[in-house]
């Protein structure tokens, strides 16, 4: 799963919390392990405890930095977090390369789980277009978006039409995709 990305990539960018948890958790153990082998063997040898002290010291310093990189990692996930550019681009791409769709005023994502993305956005229309042209044309949006992006299972898009003076709601309800 972690493909060619580092591990630290791996952790700060997978959409499946259970993935990091597992790879932390584990990581700790074997670290902790070896720090407290360490520990207990130098001040079985030295006859100082102060090593067995210092051991566990490490062991809890490890154990809580791993708990705050976790719970930084996993916070977003619980909350919603966006698509990813690559995401967003290829998403933005379909829809704007449906017939009818004059470009998108607005494009929200959420992953609402690891697989699944739910996309919101407010597409242009034509101004003379008539109800059969507009469902057609959001049809034809979600379609090339499904297919561009797999994950999208939730897509909603509003059909509006251009205007210079517009000014996308701010409610931060829904996090706005990355540079958008």
């Amino acid at each position: 799963m972690r493909g060619d990305k580092s591990w630290w990539a791996f952790i700060r960018r997978s959409k499946a919390p259970e993935l990091p948890v597992i790879l932390l958790e584990d990581l700790a153990a074997l670290l902790g392990l070896v720090v407290a082998f360490a520990g207990v063997g130098l001040a079985l040898i030295t006859q100082n405890l102060y090593f067995d002290v210092i051991g566990s010291a490490v062991i809890g310093a490890l154990l809580v930095s791993v708990a705050v990189i976790l719970g930084i990692e996993v916070k977003s996930q619980l909350l919603g977090e966006a698509a990813t550019p690559e995401a967003v681009n290829a998403i933005r791409g379909a829809i704007e390369s449906a017939d009818g769709v004059d470009g998108i005023i607005h494009l929200k994502t959420l992953h609402v789980a690891p697989e699944e993305l739910l996309v919101a956005a407010k597409i242009a229309v034509a101004p003379g277009a008539t109800a059969a042209d507009v469902a057609a044309t959001i049809d034809a949006a979600e379609r090339a978006l499904r297919s561009a992006e797999p994950m999208a299972t939730q897509v909603f898009l509003e059909p509006d039409i251009h205007r210079d003076d517009y000014v996308p709601d701010e409610r931060p309800d829904i996090p706005e995709s990355p540079g958008h």
